[in-house]
């Protein structure tokens, strides 16, 4: 039997988002009764039909994967991602027993890996699990989590990882930790010397074994921008 586990964060207007990242702007322009209305339809008894909204969200907003133009200028935006990198075997690393602003090493990783007793292959995608997804409705969202160091990622990425993610606001630590540790975005910077893809605001990690499960990661296809929005689903079969 399939089982499918949604990682993907809701999107409203009160959501969690990066400091200084605005949340999303949701505007109904038009009510069901008023489109029944301008086409003539609600004559004919049809008087409620769609409504019509706009929404203006942020690249970078709930769960969605950055591109590597994110850092790098003349690097892909989402279309540059090799859409097999976005569906394949899953594996998930438990530091949840990691401090608010730990910078997970190249030796946490392996440790990681032996304690799952799993060998990484290409194409696997790495999800690091923070804890942080269990409480993304709240304040401490933004500031209690781990995260990767460059060495960690550039580890992962050595053994034929490209895509890889968290259940926290950024993949790197926190902002208040990057200037108390003088270590600025060093796992996005990266991206400067290689393709890779990481992904932010994945949830219910914990719902999910350490492998043996499939990854389901596909953006929309947005043109021109730094990050795209995911819907991120597990599919396990019991």
């Amino acid at each position: 039997m399939t089982r499918l586990v949604d990682l993907s964060m809701p999107v409203h207007e009160d959501m969690i988002t990066f400091p200084r990242v605005p949340a999303p702007l949701m505007l109904m322009i038009e009510s069901g009764e008023e489109f029944a209305e301008r086409i003539g339809a609600a004559e004919h008894g049809a008087k409620s039909l769609t409504a019509h909204y706009v929404v203006v969200q942020d690249d970078h907003v709930g769960t969605h994967v950055d591109a590597v133009r994110h850092i790098n200028r003349d690097g892909s935006d989402i279309t540059g991602i090799p859409i097999e990198y976005c569906y394949s075997d899953g594996v998930v690393l438990d530091f949840t027993n990691r401090e608010p602003g730990y910078r997970i090493t190249v030796e946490d990783i392996d440790q990681a890996l032996a304690k799952i007793e799993y060998s990484l292959k290409e194409r696997d995608i790495v999800l690091i699990h923070t804890g942080a997804g269990a409480y993304n409705t709240e304040d401490r969202y933004k500031t209690d989590h781990p995260g990767m160091t460059a060495e960690a990622t550039r580890h992962l990425i050595a053994q034929g990882v490209r895509m890889m993610g968290c259940d926290a606001i950024t993949f790197d630590p926190p902002v208040w930790a990057m200037f108390e540790q003088k270590h600025f975005w060093e796992a996005h910077l990266v991206m400067n010397e290689t393709d890779y893809w990481h992904l932010e605001n994945l949830m219910n990690l914990d719902q999910l074994p350490p492998h043996g499960f499939k990854l389901s990661v596909f953006p929309i296809k947005w043109l021109g921008t730094t990050a795209a929005p995911v819907r991120a689903v597990a599919i396990m079969e019991d």
